[in-house]
């Protein structure tokens, strides 16, 4: 035995040792020696590499180039448009268009989203905002009926739902300032195959039968995305979209003119006037995506890069990092009943601050750097029993303001060979949005106005609690949990991720970057692990099924309400390491796909 290898011997040997002493010792003591395997022990770990052969699950790898997205069709779009030389947001805007026409459930130009952007010459890296607004008509208690209690037909299903689309305006934006190819040549996947046509796929025709029912009310839907008998279209059948090819044509030659103001502009508000919806033509002239600063974080040395308001994804992404940071989650070990405590202890504290301090930050007070503070993650950090699960009745709102210091979306993820990064998460909100389309567009309508508050204090459609700060007011934006995140090591992208999952999204976020960071794994590993889910309210921790038998009775044995649900949100991500580019889809979506070259 080499000298080298009697070290690592003994150094795993002291490793499995110190696990076991703070295992069974008390938090106190766990605590502390967690930070002294963390600070010294763990060193020598954090010096291996994150991709090894030995690993069960291997990602993509490439030099120049990858993009990560839900849809094998957008994927080699985007691919393609780095191969001829075109920089990460050609890329993106491109696989954005392009999944309108291939994943229609949350790909969309009806809808809107958010873009973090890492630009290389600069070293910035800027946030997008162009999330959908609440049209000039919208009043507070829209959705409410003459009882008072929300409507939920109206709130979710009709045209009231709708709110004023940002997807067009931020693609053409964002190609605008830091793109280099044309609008026209960004849209040439998306037309052709909006045109040509493409073969049905199993996860596809799924998402087709579970629209059917809501899509049955709506002729314009029925009558492109089904057969004119009312039938599903079967796998491998040739799915056109004649309408959307016009509208995509439109957008090529016109601009975004023709969406915001001309001949599309016209037909969206045609279908608003006869269904009794708000948005007007004053609505889409007035629509502008707005360039935000990001949240920025720091956890163990990486900076943290995500969305700030109106998604509430960055500001509760670094916080939960921050309560965690000062536990050694490493050393506790990935997704034992330990770890997953205490990070459900810290998704509660978050998720209630979330319900009272979010919302858009043009009309309301967000105490972002307070939020985002570690000093308040220190206070926050002191309500978190390391024993015992704490019933969220007895957990409320913090008061950030004492630290003084200045279900169905889609997320992509993109690197160039320039050193340019881009994370994008946008959607239609439910799957399919509305499920209208509107007459001769070939346009579907999102139902973002579900994601106001209705009524303070009554959960919305994925179970949150919300206050005043995101009531509905005319062009206001849409609380959100979108996280498109970029994780920068040495001022260079280490990281780019993101999801879709509605309320689930920040926590799915989380747990890969920890994967990734505390438990050293590879991309891919970080990708396939199982998932857990604390949103406060309702008091339940949600566990994809598979998790360990052993870990749930633990979990339930200190106080959790265990509930084994489905696949927790879908993870499509980059990393650099050394030069090399790794990525991976996440499993749990069919048809996803992660290319480089």
């Amino acid at each position: 035995m080499t000298v080298l290898q009697n070290l690592k011997q003994k150094l795993s040997i002291q490793r499995r040792s110190l696990k076991v002493f703070l295992l069974i010792k008390t938090p106190k003591i766990l605590l502390v020696f967690g930070l002294f395997w963390q600070t010294f022990i763990g060193v020598a770990g954090a010096q291996e590499t994150i991709y090894r052969t030995e690993d069960i699950f291997h990602p993509v790898a490439a030099k120049n180039g990858m993009v990560s997205s839900q849809e094998e069709l957008a994927t080699r779009a985007g691919l393609e448009v780095l191969k001829e030389g075109g920089n990460a947001v050609d890329a993106a805007v491109t696989v954005g268009f392009t999944l309108a026409v291939t994943l229609p459930r949350a790909g969309n130009l009806g809808g809107g989203g958010f873009m973090l952007i890492h630009l290389d010459k600069t070293g910035e890296t800027i946030a997008i905002d162009y999330r959908e607004k609440a049209p000039l008509k919208a009043t507070k208690n829209m959705f409410l009926d003459e009882n008072g209690e929300v409507d939920r037909q109206k709130s979710m299903f009709s045209h009231l739902a709708v709110g004023v689309p940002g997807t067009v305006a931020g693609m053409a934006m964002v190609l605008e300032k830091y793109g280099t190819i044309s609008l026209e040549r960004a849209l040439q996947p998306a037309i052709e195959l909006a045109e040509k046509g493409f073969p049905v796929s199993q996860d596809f025709r799924r998402s087709l039968i579970f629209a059917k029912k809501r899509m049955q009310a709506y002729p314009a839907s029925m009558e492109i995305f089904y057969k004119p008998d009312g039938e599903v279209y079967e796998v491998g059948e040739i799915f056109l979209q004649k309408d959307l090819a016009k509208s995509l044509k439109l957008i090529a030659k016109q601009g975004i003119s023709a969406f915001y103001r001309g001949e599309i502009a016209d037909k969206i508000v045609a279908e608003m006037q006869a269904n009794g919806g708000l948005i007007s033509k004053a609505d889409l002239a007035a629509y502008k995506p707005v360039i935000r600063q990001p949240i920025k974080g720091n956890y163990r040395g990486y900076d943290i890069y995500s969305m700030p308001p109106p998604s509430s994804g960055g500001i509760h992404l670094v916080q939960m990092l921050n309560l965690l940071e000062k536990f050694s989650l490493r050393s506790l070990g990935h997704n034992t009943a330990q770890t997953l405590h205490l990070m459900t202890e810290s998704m509660k504290l978050a998720y209630a601050d979330r319900s009272k301090y979010l919302g858009d930050s043009d009309f309301v007070n967000v105490p972002i750097s307070q939020l985002i503070s570690k000093r308040y993650a220190d206070i926050l950090r002191r309500k978190i029993n390391q024993n015992r699960a704490t019933p969220s009745n007895k957990i409320a709102p913090g008061n950030p303001n004492i630290i003084s210091e200045s279900k169905e979306t889609t997320h992509y993820s993109v690197i160039d060979k320039y050193g340019n990064a881009v994370a994008n998460t946008y959607t239609l909100n439910f799957s399919y949005g509305t499920g209208i389309t509107a007459s001769g567009t070939g346009i579907l309508l999102n139902n973002e106005m579900n994601d106001f508050v209705a009524k303070p204090g009554v959960p919305n459609a994925y179970g949150l609690i919300g206050g005043e700060f995101n009531a509905i007011q005319p062009q206001k934006r849409m609380l959100s949990s979108m996280t498109p995140t970029i994780v920068i090591k040495e001022d260079e992208p280490f990281l780019v991720t993101g999801s879709p999952g509605g309320s689930r999204i920040i926590t799915t976020t989380l747990q890969l970057i920890t994967n990734v960071i505390d438990h050293q794994m590879n991309i891919a590993q970080a990708t396939n692990a199982f998932r857990v889910h604390h949103q406060w309210y309702p008091d339940r921790l949600q566990v994809e099924n598979g998790l360990n038998g052993d870990t749930i009775r633990l979990l339930t044995d200190i106080g959790h309400e265990v509930v084994e649900v489905n696949a927790i949100g879908s993870t499509q991500s980059v990393m650099r390491i050394d030069g090399i580019l790794y990525g991976a889809s996440d499993p749990r979506r069919l048809g996803a796909l992660t290319l480089g070259y």
